[in-house]
């Protein structure tokens, strides 16, 4: 039985060890300038390589659910993000491009980006514009690229800058962010961990300036609010500390710390691996990191997979932007592991977590929760079944991320994309709308 209580929240740990307290404002640690890389189209006037996968629109659930990449291994790291009427659709395979009916509309390889894997995407409602992540580390210049595309507008189907960020110590598992002024990314590996660049530049097209900063600022939140400030969250073993980058008065950013609260946590420890049908071979769970933060009215919201009793479970979370918690809740079933988790949150603070189910008597299954904003806080309602896996992974890396995000067109309607385990233990994708209205106040 699946259960969704309040809770004291979990520790976690953000991308590295290596921490940079900032008592005062910092200041970056370096500067450069990069040059874009311009495609005329998504697909460079079809000279990337065409990749069609995908549609098959259905109802699952009683939601409108359609097919993503279905040719990926057990590793997809399969993401989504949803405005100008497409779902933007990426995986370490490629990008795709889907109406928000499900149809299947365009899609290309990495290569017409600059190569890479490990892909985090957005949509930001403020600029109108998608972006996304590639760590490239196979690039003949051994500088490993980060590379950061933004397109020039809201149909991602048209133009696209590309700003490959060097990041030669550099590792995967990065994670993107935005707000209305900046574009930020934090990734292991290496000296300065992180860096931003002013989202005007790179939705024109100019050469971007990148302000690198020692350390780890923490994970970059996606800013839906209208606000310039780009907050960073870190979970500690004590404390949770949210610092932001701010502009000073000359344009240029500063990391000044929002606020950070003690703690006493119950859950604080990574999810083990989880067991699967049919087979003494167990599967990666997720970990305490969580996959996305999201800054929603003014709150800061996030999940992560925990080690609740020697199983996988998730756990999701409310604070201020001053790290204080509001709510918290614990999704577990004594029966069954609960995976690969990732949440979104709509402006009326309605709530959507997606995840994967796993367990002795089953293949590895995708799955969400929802709540309304005025449920019973630390809540979910019940479990909604998105699919059945149909057969068992031959290793123990799986997914390594899921997707979930809000329709950046109505503010509304929340979206996900989860792995199902193929009839030969690989992961296709399944994405999911589910549809929120306009509630009274």
């Amino acid at each position: 039985m699946m259960s969704a209580r309040l809770d004291r929240p979990l520790a976690l740990l953000v991308l590295s060890t290596l921490w940079v307290h900032p008592a005062t404002a910092q200041e970056p640690s370096r500067v450069e300038t990069v040059e874009p890389i311009r495609n005329a189209t998504l697909d460079r006037n079809g000279k990337t390589k065409k990749r069609k996968q995908g549609g098959n629109p259905r109802k699952v659930a009683g939601y409108l659910a359609f097919d993503g990449a279905m040719d990926g291994n057990r590793q997809v790291d399969p993401q989504i993000a949803v405005g100008g009427g497409y779902v933007l659709h990426g995986t370490n395979h490629g990008i795709l491009v889907y109406d928000k009916s499900g149809n299947y509309v365009s899609g290309v390889s990495q290569a017409g980006f600059n190569g890479g894997i490990d892909p985090k995407l957005f949509f930001d409602p403020h600029n109108r514009v998608f972006g996304f992540d590639l760590w490239n580390p196979w690039d003949k210049a051994k500088k490993k690229p980060v590379n950061i595309s933004i397109s020039e507008t809201s149909d991602p189907t048209g133009a696209w800058n590309t700003y490959p960020v060097p990041a030669p110590d550099g590792r995967d598992g990065g994670g993107i962010g935005f707000s209305k002024r900046w574009i930020g990314y934090s990734f292991p590996g290496g000296k300065d961990r992180t860096f931003v660049m002013k989202m005007a530049d790179a939705k024109a097209g100019k050469p971007a300036t990148i302000y690198h900063f020692a350390g780890t600022l923490g994970h970059p939140v996606v800013t839906q609010d209208d606000t310039d400030d780009l907050y960073f969250v870190k979970v500690g073993g004590r404390e949770i500390t949210v610092v932001k980058v701010t502009a000073r008065e000359d344009g240029k950013p500063e990391v000044v710390e929002a606020g950070s609260t003690k703690h006493q946590l119950t859950y604080n420890r990574y999810p083990p691996q989880s067991p699967q049908k049919g087979t003494d071979q167990r599967t990666a769970s997720g970990d305490r990191n969580p996959k996305n933060l999201v800054l929603q009215g003014g709150y800061i919201w996030f999940a992560q997979a925990v080690n609740c009793d020697g199983r996988s479970a998730v756990q999701w979370h409310q604070i201020q932007t001053d790290g204080t918690i509001v709510q918290t809740g614990l999704i577990s079933d004594p029966r069954s592991s609960y995976i690969q988790t990732t949440i979104a949150v709509n402006k009326q603070q309605d709530v959507l977590v997606g995840f994967q189910e796993t367990s002795p008597k089953m293949f590895i299954s995708p799955r969400l929760v929802f709540r309304r904003a005025g449920d019973r806080p630390g809540t979910m309602r019940k479990i909604v079944k998105l699919g059945t896996g149909k057969a068992a992974t031959n290793g123990v890396a799986w997914g390594d991320y899921s997707g979930s995000v809000i329709d950046g067109d109505n503010l509304l309607d929340l979206w996900t994309v989860q792995s199902i385990a193929d009839k030969t233990g690989r992961g296709d994708t399944v994405i999911v709308r589910v549809p929120f209205s306009e509630t009274a106040k």
